[in-house]
């Protein structure tokens, strides 16, 4: 059995964002050469978040509309949290939609349903995270 392992970096422009990440995915498998298995996808960070869905931005603007009414950033003195911070919204949002998925690979390929796509969500945006993509199988 092979087993691969690699970091993904976003450093993303908003605090809110989500990027598909399918493709940086996809490559890892490649890279990996397992034919056959699994793949495990997970945020680093605790305000970050991986999930599967559609790549359509009406559901990513429904998402984060109803992420918001949720979890709302403002005002950030509702939160115990953010005595010295301002992200326990972040750390909600991630509850939310999860911290990792696992994928089957079937001939080196993501094997997906119709439409689905893996998605890094972002929740404290503007530094640096990593998510980790760790293969294994033959």
């Amino acid at each position: 059995m092979k087993s691969y392992r690699k970091e993904l970096w976003f450093n993303t422009k908003n605090r809110v964002e989500f990027i598909n990440i399918t493709p940086d995915v996809q490559q890892c498998i490649t890279e990996s050469g397992v034919s056959e298995g699994l793949v495990l996808v997970n945020a680093m960070h605790i305000t970050a978040s991986v999930f599967i869905n559609d790549d359509e931005s009406g559901l990513h603007h429904d998402y984060k509309e109803w992420l918001e009414k949720l979890a709302p950033h403002e005002p950030v003195s509702q939160y115990r949290h953010n005595v010295g911070e301002d992200n326990a919204d972040g750390h909600m949002k991630r509850q939310i939609m999860g911290r990792e998925v696992v994928v089957a690979i079937t001939l080196g390929r993501l094997d997906f349903g119709p439409w689905e796509q893996i998605f890094y969500g972002e929740f404290d945006g503007r530094r640096r995270k990593r998510v980790l993509v760790k293969i294994i199988g033959e």
